[in-house]
């Protein structure tokens, strides 16, 4: 399958199982409430030196995990969500929650505007829609941006440090399918403890 098909495909996936964005950044402090769910006991496998482990999953994980195979394409777009993490004077939590939220979002696929397929005008790793007043197209197909665009929205979310990540993903995002966030915690955090440093 080709590259165009693929993230074609993806992000037809990924819209109808996530919805899509609903709203933009000034809408997180009306997002709807997200019920908790019981936490799994969880191990992150990568073993880095200098990353905090209790930081990057204090909770645990919620229901059952997916995981994806990454391309590299997918891996440069963590490391960019890492950097920009990074410049944004945030830790390795935030890394979490927006890296979890981009492999619900897109699969980690910086995906542009797809057509009569798409739901709404939503692109880019974490589906930001322009309507909405997350950018222009340009900015939120740019990773860097997207994604500080996506933490400086956390950052506006009280106690998100403290929330289940899908709760914090889910406030900043506004998705149609709340829940669906948590699934990506675990591969988000092994991301996470195997990237942060390099």
């Amino acid at each position: 399958m080709n590259t165009i098909m693929r993230k074609s495909v993806l992000g037809i996936a990924g819209l109808a199982f996530a919805g899509g964005i609903a709203a933009g950044p000034a809408m997180h402090a009306e997002a709807a409430s997200v019920e908790s769910v019981k936490p799994v006991a969880v191990t992150v496998q990568a073993d880095k030196p200098g990353v905090d482990k209790a930081k990057l999953i204090p909770h645990g994980v919620q229901g059952e995990q997916s995981r994806i195979e990454l391309d590299g394409e997918q891996v440069e777009n963590v490391k960019a969500i890492i950097a920009a993490t990074k410049k944004s004077d945030m830790d390795e939590r935030a890394a979490v929650v927006a890296i979890a939220t981009a492999l619900q979002e897109s699969k980690l696929e910086n995906l542009g505007h797809l057509g009569e397929r798409n739901d709404h005008d939503s692109q880019g790793l974490f589906q930001q829609r322009p309507s909405s007043g997350w950018g222009t197209v340009e900015q939120i197909t740019d990773p860097e941006y997207s994604t500080t665009a996506f933490l400086k929205g956390l950052k506006q979310v009280d106690g998100w440090q403290d929330m289940p990540l899908t709760k914090a993903a889910q406030t900043v995002q506004v998705s149609a399918y709340p829940f669906h966030y948590a699934q990506w915690e675990q591969q988000a955090a092994d991301l996470v403890a195997e990237h942060w440093n390099n």
